[in-house]
Protein backbone atom coordinates (compact mmCIF):
# COMPACT_ATOMS: atom_id res chain seq x y z
CA UNK A 1 0.00 0.00 0.00
CA UNK A 2 1.46 3.54 -0.83
CA UNK A 3 2.07 6.31 1.28
CA UNK A 4 -0.59 8.29 -0.27
CA UNK A 5 -3.51 5.98 0.45
CA UNK A 6 -2.32 4.89 3.99
CA UNK A 7 -2.53 8.95 4.32
CA UNK A 8 -6.07 8.76 2.93
CA UNK A 9 -7.18 6.20 5.11
CA UNK A 10 -5.52 7.52 8.17
CA UNK A 11 -7.46 11.12 7.02
CA UNK A 12 -10.61 9.39 6.85
CA UNK A 13 -10.58 7.56 9.85
CA UNK A 14 -10.08 10.65 11.95
CA UNK A 15 -12.49 12.63 10.71
CA UNK A 16 -15.39 9.22 11.08
CA UNK A 17 -14.96 9.49 14.68
CA UNK A 18 -14.41 13.52 14.57
CA UNK A 19 -17.20 14.14 12.84
CA UNK A 20 -20.61 14.81 14.59
CA UNK A 21 -22.60 11.76 14.77
CA UNK A 22 -25.44 13.63 13.43
CA UNK A 23 -24.01 14.58 10.47
CA UNK A 24 -22.01 10.74 9.90
CA UNK A 25 -22.59 9.82 6.30
CA UNK A 26 -21.48 6.64 5.23
CA UNK A 27 -22.32 6.97 1.69
CA UNK A 28 -19.68 8.46 0.34
CA UNK A 29 -18.33 6.80 -3.02
CA UNK A 30 -14.65 7.71 -2.60
CA UNK A 31 -14.29 5.50 0.95
CA UNK A 32 -15.41 2.52 -0.58
CA UNK A 33 -13.08 3.02 -3.76
CA UNK A 34 -9.98 3.51 -1.20
CA UNK A 35 -11.78 0.93 1.38
CA UNK A 36 -11.80 3.45 4.00
CA UNK A 37 -15.43 2.97 5.33
CA UNK A 38 -14.49 0.91 8.04
CA UNK A 39 -14.35 3.27 10.92
CA UNK A 40 -17.31 4.76 9.94
CA UNK A 41 -19.20 1.82 10.37
CA UNK A 42 -17.77 0.79 13.58
CA UNK A 43 -19.00 3.76 15.14
CA UNK A 44 -22.35 3.68 13.46
CA UNK A 45 -22.76 0.17 15.24
CA UNK A 46 -21.51 1.57 18.19
CA UNK A 47 -23.24 4.74 19.03
CA UNK A 48 -25.94 5.08 16.59
CA UNK A 49 -26.90 1.50 14.83
CA UNK A 50 -30.13 2.88 13.40
CA UNK A 51 -29.09 6.38 11.69
CA UNK A 52 -30.61 9.48 10.31
CA UNK A 53 -28.17 10.80 7.27
CA UNK A 54 -29.85 13.89 6.21
CA UNK A 55 -30.11 15.27 2.89
CA UNK A 56 -26.82 16.34 1.21
CA UNK A 57 -25.88 17.56 -2.28
CA UNK A 58 -25.33 14.09 -3.27
CA UNK A 59 -28.45 11.85 -1.82
CA UNK A 60 -31.73 12.77 -0.18
CA UNK A 61 -31.92 12.13 3.44
CA UNK A 62 -31.96 8.16 4.52
CA UNK A 63 -31.32 5.59 7.42
CA UNK A 64 -28.42 3.73 7.58
CA UNK A 65 -29.35 0.49 10.06
CA UNK A 66 -25.80 -1.39 10.57
CA UNK A 67 -25.65 -3.73 12.91
CA UNK A 68 -26.79 -7.62 11.89
CA UNK A 69 -30.06 -8.29 13.76
CA UNK A 70 -31.65 -4.86 12.85
CA UNK A 71 -30.64 -5.54 9.23
CA UNK A 72 -32.12 -9.12 9.17
CA UNK A 73 -35.36 -7.59 10.86
CA UNK A 74 -35.60 -5.20 8.33
CA UNK A 75 -34.69 -7.77 5.21
CA UNK A 76 -36.89 -10.16 6.69
CA UNK A 77 -40.09 -7.65 7.01
CA UNK A 78 -41.57 -7.31 3.65
CA UNK A 79 -44.71 -5.81 5.05
CA UNK A 80 -42.69 -2.70 6.38
CA UNK A 81 -40.08 -2.87 4.36
CA UNK A 82 -41.15 -2.41 0.55
CA UNK A 83 -38.69 -2.99 -2.60
CA UNK A 84 -40.86 -1.41 -4.98
CA UNK A 85 -39.36 2.18 -4.80
CA UNK A 86 -35.43 0.46 -5.52
CA UNK A 87 -33.47 -1.81 -4.11
CA UNK A 88 -30.65 0.90 -3.58
CA UNK A 89 -29.89 4.18 -2.88
CA UNK A 90 -29.70 6.57 -5.50
CA UNK A 91 -28.26 9.71 -5.46
CA UNK A 92 -30.06 13.11 -7.05
CA UNK A 93 -28.41 13.30 -10.37
CA UNK A 94 -28.97 9.75 -10.81
CA UNK A 95 -32.97 9.80 -10.06
CA UNK A 96 -33.15 13.04 -12.40
CA UNK A 97 -32.10 10.57 -15.27
CA UNK A 98 -33.72 7.77 -14.04
CA UNK A 99 -37.30 9.86 -14.04
CA UNK A 100 -36.59 11.15 -17.61
CA UNK A 101 -37.39 7.59 -19.10
CA UNK A 102 -40.31 5.47 -18.12
CA UNK A 103 -39.00 2.60 -16.12
CA UNK A 104 -40.51 -1.00 -15.57
CA UNK A 105 -40.19 -3.10 -12.82
CA UNK A 106 -38.04 -6.43 -11.85
CA UNK A 107 -39.05 -9.25 -9.46
CA UNK A 108 -36.62 -8.07 -6.84
CA UNK A 109 -37.92 -4.52 -6.87
CA UNK A 110 -41.75 -6.40 -6.48
CA UNK A 111 -43.47 -7.30 -3.32
CA UNK A 112 -45.47 -9.94 -2.76
CA UNK A 113 -47.83 -11.45 -4.73
CA UNK A 114 -46.15 -9.97 -7.49
CA UNK A 115 -42.46 -10.83 -7.12
CA UNK A 116 -43.22 -14.29 -5.78
CA UNK A 117 -44.57 -15.73 -9.05
CA UNK A 118 -42.13 -13.82 -11.30
CA UNK A 119 -39.13 -15.31 -9.02
CA UNK A 120 -40.47 -18.75 -9.52
CA UNK A 121 -40.58 -18.04 -13.61
CA UNK A 122 -36.20 -18.05 -13.39
CA UNK A 123 -35.60 -20.17 -10.05
CA UNK A 124 -35.44 -23.55 -12.19
CA UNK A 125 -32.23 -22.25 -13.47
CA UNK A 126 -30.46 -22.25 -10.89
CA UNK A 127 -31.80 -25.54 -8.99
CA UNK A 128 -30.27 -28.74 -7.70
CA UNK A 129 -30.63 -30.38 -10.85
CA UNK A 130 -29.44 -27.59 -13.18
CA UNK A 131 -26.51 -27.07 -11.29
CA UNK A 132 -25.67 -30.66 -11.45
CA UNK A 133 -26.16 -30.17 -14.86
CA UNK A 134 -23.61 -26.94 -14.48
CA UNK A 135 -20.99 -27.88 -12.50
CA UNK A 136 -18.81 -29.78 -15.32
CA UNK A 137 -19.32 -27.63 -17.65
CA UNK A 138 -18.47 -25.20 -15.11
CA UNK A 139 -14.99 -26.97 -14.10
CA UNK A 140 -13.96 -27.65 -17.67
CA UNK A 141 -14.16 -23.86 -18.42
CA UNK A 142 -12.34 -23.10 -15.39
CA UNK A 143 -9.62 -25.17 -16.26
CA UNK A 144 -9.24 -23.55 -19.64
CA UNK A 145 -9.30 -20.25 -18.54
CA UNK A 146 -6.10 -21.42 -15.85
CA UNK A 147 -4.41 -22.88 -18.33
CA UNK A 148 -4.30 -20.06 -20.30
CA UNK A 149 -2.69 -17.87 -17.59
CA UNK A 150 0.60 -16.43 -17.93
CA UNK A 151 3.49 -17.68 -15.46
CA UNK A 152 6.53 -15.38 -14.38
CA UNK A 153 4.79 -12.01 -15.18
CA UNK A 154 1.80 -10.03 -14.19
CA UNK A 155 -1.56 -9.98 -15.35
CA UNK A 156 -4.75 -8.82 -14.14
CA UNK A 157 -6.98 -11.55 -12.36
CA UNK A 158 -10.28 -9.62 -12.87
CA UNK A 159 -10.18 -9.82 -17.06
CA UNK A 160 -8.49 -13.42 -17.35
CA UNK A 161 -10.18 -14.97 -14.79
CA UNK A 162 -13.15 -13.61 -12.79
CA UNK A 163 -14.68 -11.45 -15.95
CA UNK A 164 -14.07 -14.78 -17.91
CA UNK A 165 -15.27 -17.39 -15.51
CA UNK A 166 -18.59 -15.16 -15.20
CA UNK A 167 -19.28 -13.91 -18.17
CA UNK A 168 -19.05 -18.40 -19.77
CA UNK A 169 -21.73 -18.87 -16.89
CA UNK A 170 -24.19 -16.19 -17.41
CA UNK A 171 -24.01 -16.35 -21.21
CA UNK A 172 -25.13 -20.48 -20.32
CA UNK A 173 -27.73 -19.11 -18.52
CA UNK A 174 -29.11 -17.07 -20.76
CA UNK A 175 -28.32 -19.24 -23.86
CA UNK A 176 -26.18 -15.78 -25.48
CA UNK A 177 -23.62 -15.98 -27.55
CA UNK A 178 -20.30 -17.24 -25.69
CA UNK A 179 -18.20 -15.51 -28.30
CA UNK A 180 -20.33 -12.35 -27.07
CA UNK A 181 -20.18 -12.90 -23.58
CA UNK A 182 -18.19 -9.84 -22.33
CA UNK A 183 -20.95 -7.72 -24.18
CA UNK A 184 -23.03 -8.87 -20.80
CA UNK A 185 -20.16 -8.11 -18.61
CA UNK A 186 -19.84 -4.69 -20.21
CA UNK A 187 -23.52 -3.98 -19.65
CA UNK A 188 -23.34 -5.12 -16.26
CA UNK A 189 -20.58 -2.38 -15.33
CA UNK A 190 -22.97 0.09 -17.51
CA UNK A 191 -25.60 -0.12 -15.05
CA UNK A 192 -23.52 -0.56 -11.72
CA UNK A 193 -20.98 2.85 -12.25
CA UNK A 194 -21.85 6.41 -12.16
CA UNK A 195 -20.46 8.15 -15.29
CA UNK A 196 -16.98 8.78 -15.26
CA UNK A 197 -16.43 5.39 -13.68
CA UNK A 198 -15.65 2.11 -14.76
CA UNK A 199 -17.01 1.74 -19.08
CA UNK A 200 -19.49 4.85 -18.28
CA UNK A 201 -18.55 8.02 -19.92
CA UNK A 202 -21.95 10.09 -19.41
CA UNK A 203 -25.32 9.66 -18.85
CA UNK A 204 -26.06 9.74 -22.82
CA UNK A 205 -23.50 6.86 -22.87
CA UNK A 206 -25.23 4.27 -20.12
CA UNK A 207 -28.48 5.38 -22.08
CA UNK A 208 -27.14 4.13 -25.30
CA UNK A 209 -25.67 1.18 -24.31
CA UNK A 210 -28.99 0.55 -21.84
CA UNK A 211 -30.71 0.81 -25.18
CA UNK A 212 -28.14 -1.69 -27.39
CA UNK A 213 -29.11 -4.52 -24.17
CA UNK A 214 -32.43 -4.39 -24.46
CA UNK A 215 -32.25 -4.68 -28.22
CA UNK A 216 -29.77 -7.62 -27.89
CA UNK A 217 -32.87 -9.10 -25.16
CA UNK A 218 -35.73 -8.41 -27.29
CA UNK A 219 -34.23 -10.38 -30.26
CA UNK A 220 -34.04 -13.26 -28.05
CA UNK A 221 -37.63 -13.06 -26.20
CA UNK A 222 -38.46 -12.71 -29.91
CA UNK A 223 -36.98 -15.98 -31.07
CA UNK A 224 -37.96 -17.94 -28.16
CA UNK A 225 -41.62 -16.93 -27.13
CA UNK A 226 -43.23 -18.93 -30.05
CA UNK A 227 -40.41 -21.94 -30.20
CA UNK A 228 -40.24 -25.00 -28.27
CA UNK A 229 -39.53 -23.70 -24.30
CA UNK A 230 -35.76 -24.25 -23.72
CA UNK A 231 -33.84 -24.05 -20.40
CA UNK A 232 -32.25 -20.64 -20.40
CA UNK A 233 -33.64 -17.39 -18.66
CA UNK A 234 -35.55 -15.73 -21.50
CA UNK A 235 -37.28 -18.94 -22.83
CA UNK A 236 -38.20 -19.32 -19.40
CA UNK A 237 -40.23 -15.85 -18.74
CA UNK A 238 -41.33 -15.99 -22.51
CA UNK A 239 -43.05 -19.18 -21.57
CA UNK A 240 -43.70 -19.13 -18.29
CA UNK A 241 -47.57 -17.83 -17.60
CA UNK A 242 -46.99 -15.56 -15.05
CA UNK A 243 -44.35 -13.61 -17.19
CA UNK A 244 -44.82 -13.97 -20.95
CA UNK A 245 -47.19 -11.53 -20.73
CA UNK A 246 -44.50 -9.15 -19.62
CA UNK A 247 -44.28 -5.50 -20.75
CA UNK A 248 -40.96 -5.05 -22.85
CA UNK A 249 -39.96 -2.45 -19.87
CA UNK A 250 -40.63 -5.11 -17.16
CA UNK A 251 -38.83 -7.67 -19.26
CA UNK A 252 -35.60 -5.23 -19.96
CA UNK A 253 -35.64 -4.47 -15.97
CA UNK A 254 -35.53 -8.24 -14.79
CA UNK A 255 -32.67 -8.30 -17.70
CA UNK A 256 -30.73 -5.98 -16.12
CA UNK A 257 -31.28 -7.44 -12.66
CA UNK A 258 -29.95 -11.28 -13.93
CA UNK A 259 -27.25 -9.73 -15.44
CA UNK A 260 -25.90 -7.57 -12.62
CA UNK A 261 -26.75 -10.80 -9.80
CA UNK A 262 -25.14 -13.16 -12.08
CA UNK A 263 -21.92 -10.84 -12.42
CA UNK A 264 -21.43 -8.85 -9.67
CA UNK A 265 -21.08 -11.59 -6.56
CA UNK A 266 -18.95 -14.24 -8.10
CA UNK A 267 -16.58 -12.06 -10.23
CA UNK A 268 -16.13 -9.84 -7.17
CA UNK A 269 -15.65 -12.67 -5.06
CA UNK A 270 -13.37 -14.61 -7.09
CA UNK A 271 -10.86 -11.17 -6.87
CA UNK A 272 -11.94 -11.08 -2.99
CA UNK A 273 -10.54 -14.60 -2.28
CA UNK A 274 -7.08 -14.17 -3.92
CA UNK A 275 -6.84 -10.64 -2.66
CA UNK A 276 -8.19 -12.06 0.90
CA UNK A 277 -6.00 -15.23 0.84
CA UNK A 278 -2.60 -13.14 0.00
CA UNK A 279 -3.34 -10.33 2.83
CA UNK A 280 -3.39 -13.48 5.09
CA UNK A 281 -0.80 -16.35 4.34
CA UNK A 282 -1.20 -18.12 7.39
CA UNK A 283 -4.81 -18.61 5.57
CA UNK A 284 -3.39 -19.52 2.77
CA UNK A 285 -1.01 -22.08 3.68
CA UNK A 286 -4.25 -23.24 5.79
CA UNK A 287 -6.00 -23.75 2.43
CA UNK A 288 -3.21 -25.54 0.52
CA UNK A 289 -2.66 -27.66 3.48
CA UNK A 290 -6.13 -28.58 3.18
CA UNK A 291 -8.10 -28.17 0.30
CA UNK A 292 -11.09 -29.22 1.96
CA UNK A 293 -11.52 -25.98 3.29
CA UNK A 294 -12.49 -24.81 0.02
CA UNK A 295 -16.81 -24.72 0.95
CA UNK A 296 -15.23 -22.74 4.06
CA UNK A 297 -12.92 -20.41 2.19
CA UNK A 298 -15.64 -19.80 -0.14
CA UNK A 299 -18.25 -18.53 2.58
CA UNK A 300 -15.76 -16.95 5.14
CA UNK A 301 -14.71 -15.01 1.37
CA UNK A 302 -18.41 -13.94 0.60
CA UNK A 303 -18.74 -12.82 4.18
CA UNK A 304 -15.71 -10.81 4.39
CA UNK A 305 -15.69 -9.32 0.78
CA UNK A 306 -19.87 -8.39 1.15
CA UNK A 307 -19.45 -7.74 -3.09
CA UNK A 308 -22.99 -5.63 -2.35
CA UNK A 309 -22.34 -3.35 0.51
CA UNK A 310 -25.85 -2.55 0.85
CA UNK A 311 -29.64 -2.79 -0.65
CA UNK A 312 -32.61 -0.47 0.28
CA UNK A 313 -36.30 -0.14 1.07
CA UNK A 314 -38.56 2.29 1.39
CA UNK A 315 -40.85 1.85 4.65
CA UNK A 316 -44.72 1.40 4.12
CA UNK A 317 -46.00 2.40 7.52
CA UNK A 318 -44.34 4.22 10.70
CA UNK A 319 -42.17 1.96 12.86
CA UNK A 320 -40.11 1.72 15.50
CA UNK A 321 -36.69 0.09 15.06
CA UNK A 322 -33.81 0.29 17.32
CA UNK A 323 -35.32 2.78 19.63
CA UNK A 324 -35.85 5.46 16.27
CA UNK A 325 -39.03 5.98 14.71
CA UNK A 326 -38.68 5.58 11.05
CA UNK A 327 -41.84 7.57 8.94
CA UNK A 328 -43.56 6.03 5.90
CA UNK A 329 -41.84 7.24 2.76
CA UNK A 330 -38.55 7.18 4.32
CA UNK A 331 -35.28 5.55 2.54
CA UNK A 332 -33.61 2.44 4.86
CA UNK A 333 -30.35 1.31 3.80
CA UNK A 334 -29.59 -1.41 5.10
CA UNK A 335 -25.16 -2.08 4.73
CA UNK A 336 -24.44 -5.57 4.83
CA UNK A 337 -20.73 -4.89 4.44
CA UNK A 338 -21.40 -3.43 8.45
CA UNK A 339 -23.23 -6.34 9.38
CA UNK A 340 -21.08 -8.54 8.47
CA UNK A 341 -18.09 -7.14 10.63
CA UNK A 342 -20.35 -6.91 13.64
CA UNK A 343 -19.04 -8.36 17.00
CA UNK A 344 -22.22 -8.82 18.42
CA UNK A 345 -22.80 -11.46 16.18
CA UNK A 346 -19.53 -12.89 14.53
CA UNK A 347 -16.96 -13.41 16.24
CA UNK A 348 -13.86 -11.34 15.32
CA UNK A 349 -15.11 -10.44 12.25
CA UNK A 350 -12.46 -8.11 11.22
CA UNK A 351 -10.38 -11.05 10.77
CA UNK A 352 -10.30 -13.78 8.03
CA UNK A 353 -10.85 -17.05 9.18
CA UNK A 354 -11.51 -19.70 6.72
CA UNK A 355 -12.12 -22.76 9.04
CA UNK A 356 -14.68 -20.46 10.88
CA UNK A 357 -17.17 -22.49 12.66
CA UNK A 358 -20.47 -20.87 11.17
CA UNK A 359 -19.06 -19.70 8.16
CA UNK A 360 -22.38 -18.91 6.37
CA UNK A 361 -23.15 -16.73 9.03
CA UNK A 362 -23.02 -13.79 6.72
CA UNK A 363 -25.84 -11.08 5.57
CA UNK A 364 -24.31 -10.99 1.88
CA UNK A 365 -27.17 -13.08 -0.15
CA UNK A 366 -29.13 -10.79 1.89
CA UNK A 367 -32.39 -12.78 4.37
CA UNK A 368 -36.22 -13.64 3.82
CA UNK A 369 -38.08 -13.26 0.09
CA UNK A 370 -35.27 -11.69 -1.41
CA UNK A 371 -32.51 -13.44 -0.85
CA UNK A 372 -30.13 -13.72 -3.47
CA UNK A 373 -31.56 -16.80 -6.02
CA UNK A 374 -28.37 -17.51 -7.08
CA UNK A 375 -26.32 -18.29 -3.99
CA UNK A 376 -25.78 -21.82 -4.33
CA UNK A 377 -24.61 -21.30 -8.24
CA UNK A 378 -22.06 -17.71 -6.95
CA UNK A 379 -20.77 -21.41 -4.24
CA UNK A 380 -20.18 -23.48 -6.85
CA UNK A 381 -18.32 -21.76 -9.26
CA UNK A 382 -16.53 -19.93 -6.41
CA UNK A 383 -15.70 -23.84 -5.22
CA UNK A 384 -14.63 -24.98 -8.32
CA UNK A 385 -12.32 -22.58 -9.38
CA UNK A 386 -10.34 -22.84 -6.85
CA UNK A 387 -10.57 -26.47 -6.41
CA UNK A 388 -8.67 -26.26 -10.16
CA UNK A 389 -6.39 -23.42 -9.07
CA UNK A 390 -4.88 -25.55 -6.11
CA UNK A 391 -4.51 -28.69 -8.85
CA UNK A 392 -2.39 -25.97 -10.79
CA UNK A 393 -0.75 -23.43 -8.79
CA UNK A 394 0.90 -23.25 -5.40
CA UNK A 395 0.62 -19.55 -5.50
CA UNK A 396 -1.43 -16.75 -6.49
CA UNK A 397 1.29 -13.52 -5.84
CA UNK A 398 -0.56 -10.12 -5.57
CA UNK A 399 2.18 -7.94 -7.23
CA UNK A 400 0.35 -4.26 -6.19
CA UNK A 401 -3.03 -2.96 -4.26
CA UNK A 402 -6.05 -3.53 -6.37
CA UNK A 403 -8.42 -0.58 -8.01
CA UNK A 404 -11.35 -0.89 -6.02
CA UNK A 405 -14.74 -0.02 -7.53
CA UNK A 406 -16.16 3.94 -7.02
CA UNK A 407 -19.52 2.80 -5.85
CA UNK A 408 -21.30 2.76 -2.33
CA UNK A 409 -23.25 -0.68 -4.18
CA UNK A 410 -20.87 -2.68 -5.50
CA UNK A 411 -17.93 -3.67 -3.39
CA UNK A 412 -15.62 -4.83 -5.99
CA UNK A 413 -12.82 -4.82 -8.04
CA UNK A 414 -11.45 -2.86 -11.56
CA UNK A 415 -8.22 -4.48 -11.26
CA UNK A 416 -6.07 -7.27 -9.06
CA UNK A 417 -2.26 -7.02 -10.72
CA UNK A 418 -0.92 -10.32 -9.65
CA UNK A 419 1.82 -12.83 -10.82
CA UNK A 420 1.33 -17.09 -11.16
CA UNK A 421 5.40 -18.06 -9.72
CA UNK A 422 5.14 -21.61 -11.14
CA UNK A 423 2.82 -24.26 -11.94
CA UNK A 424 2.90 -27.59 -9.82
Amino acid sequence: MDDASVDFKQAAAADAWATPIEALNPAQATLFEQDAMWPIFERLRREAPVHWSPPNNVYDGFWSVSRYQDIMAVDTNHDAFSSADGIAIQTREAKIESDKRPRGSSFIGMDPPGHDVQRKAVSPAVAPHNLQILGPLIRERAGAILDGLPIGQEFDWVDLVSKELTAMTLATLFDYPQERRRELTFWSDMFTNAPGHGPAKSWEHKREEADACFAAFDVLWDERVDAEPRFDLVSMMAHNEATRNLGRRDFHSNVVLLIIGGNDTTRNTISGSVYALNKNPDQYDKLRANPGLIPSMVSETIRWQTPLAHMSRTATRDIELGGKTIRKGDTVVMWYVSGNRDDAQIENPNAYVIDRERPRNHLSFGFGIHRCVGNRLAELQLTIIWEEILKRFPEVRLTREPQRTHSVFVKGYETLPVMIPTRN
